[in-house]
């Protein structure tokens, strides 16, 4: 326990102050911001279609760099001192995201009508936001390219100070752009707002052009790319896996309900992402680091609940406060027009929850590289996710989403324990203190 509170002064709050606390704080506010303006001048409807937009949009960028950036990171941080590794890093994961991207853009703007009708229904023609989006998606791969590079150098505060001024200049052009054109204005910031992070990408050439020069295309070595695959794989399933899960329950509720409940659902889904950041923050900074070097079972055990005895009542009593104070967070958040999401709180503070609970252990997937029971694991939470919400919204109605969010965490939890069950609960031989 000495060991943990340690960490947490001294490595955790530090760099979460430093580094993620003021990063965080002005995406959160950025975020109350927007809702609350599409709230006043859109409403649920608009809230449900930049919804499905935001879900298409996360899916195809990590799609546009293939889930290179979380590999990326890891290799040049592992590499920047061998000039000949790091020269073929920066090379195959440049031309490779490069051409990916470009082919990607092409598909979806030759294909911007299909899309239109997958994203927004056939009901709505919002063709030329999808090809705007199309022409932003290289520069948004650059972007990454840059960050990763820059992450991987462990060039925190500058990395810091770029994503605060491209956020507040996102801010600003999205309240512009709604203001003055309303939903279209919204749909419009939502996919050329990533693309004013072009900054990321200026500063990061500028700052690293020794590394530029040495990026060829004949220095693309494929088994690096081989060495990456498993991070790709793990980040394209999870990437994609829940917006398109998410877009699939949204228009299920747009046809069975209608679209106001969609939207409801949406804000319902907006405020559960705004408390998470801060603890999946804490979760990245110190579970993931403290798994990878611990190698006992014992100890495994230990951080597992140290974490739980700790942050988890924290957790908890936000999520409570939060609870007794939704009218109050709907008349700040939002308006009077989303006074139904009131209703979906319970089911939605419990499943994020447990969805904590679970993420804590499901770490050790990435901490010790159990690839396959990650990749498992996630489409098995997205397949219930499916079938119980859709099933639960035909009983329930809207309050049948956030329930159906609910029991698959519940559910995802219970495999999870099931899996590290002799870890967490069985008796530990000798062998279990030194080697996990």
């Amino acid at each position: 326990m000495k060991k943990f509170f340690h960490y947490i002064n001294n490595e955790v709050l530090l760099k979460a102050a430093n580094l993620n606390t003021a990063n965080i704080s002005v995406k959160i506010i950025a975020g109350i911001l927007i809702s609350k303006f599409i709230a006043i001048h859109i409403g649920p409807q608009g809230m449900a279609l930049i919804g499905n937009l935001r879900n298409f949009l996360s899916a195809i960028q990590s799609i546009s760099i293939s889930g290179l950036y979380n590999g990326v990171v890891k290799f040049i941080s592992q590499v920047k001192t061998n000039a000949d590794e790091l020269t073929k890093t920066l090379s195959t994961v440049f031309y490779f995201g490069f051409f990916s991207s470009i082919l990607l853009a092409f598909l979806c703007y030759y294909n911007a009508e299909l899309i239109n009708d997958l994203v927004f229904s056939a009901n709505y023609n919002y063709t030329y936001v999808v090809e705007a989006l199309s022409i932003v998606l290289p520069f948004y791969a650059l972007n990454m390219f840059a960050f990763s590079i820059m992450n991987g150098f462990s060039k925190y505060k500058i990395l810091l100070i770029i994503n605060i001024i491209s956020q507040i200049l996102a801010l600003l052009v999205t309240l512009l752009l709604i203001w003055q054109n309303n939903i279209d204005g919204a749909l419009v910031a939502v996919v050329i707002t990533p693309a004013l992070n072009v900054l990321i990408t200026i500063v990061g050439i500028a700052f690293r052009q020794n590394l530029m020069s040495s990026i060829r295309i004949t220095h693309v070595s494929f088994k690096i790319l081989n060495s990456l695959s498993p991070y790709m794989v793990m980040a394209l399933v999870s990437a994609i896996a829940l917006p398109i899960v998410m877009i699939i329950i949204r228009n299920y509720l747009i046809a069975e309900i209608g679209i106001k409940a969609a939207g409801y659902w949406t804000a319902m889904t907006r405020v559960s992402d705004y408390y998470l950041m801060f603890i999946n923050s804490l979760m990245a900074l110190y579970i993931l680091p403290r798994f990878a070097e611990i190698n006992s079972r014992k100890a495994f055990r230990k951080e597992v609940f140290s974490f739980y005895k700790t942050i988890m009542p924290a957790f908890a009593g936000l999520l409570i406060i939060i609870y007794f104070s939704r009218s109050l967070l709907i008349n700040i958040l939002f308006t009077e027009d989303f006074r139904p999401v009131e209703d979906l709180f319970g089911y939605q503070l419990l499943g994020d929850f447990i969805r904590v609970l679970s993420m804590v252990i499901a770490y050790q997937f990435l901490a010790k590289k159990m690839f396959s029971h990650f990749i498992i694991l996630e489409v098995f939470l997205f397949v219930m996710m499916y079938f119980s919400s859709i099933y639960l919204i035909d009983i329930f109605g809207l309050k049948g989403a956030v329930m159906g969010h609910c029991l698959s965490y519940f559910m995802h939890f219970g495999i999870i324990l099931l899996i590290f069950g002799s870890s967490l609960f069985g008796v530990l031989a000798d062998q279990d203190m030194d080697d996990y």
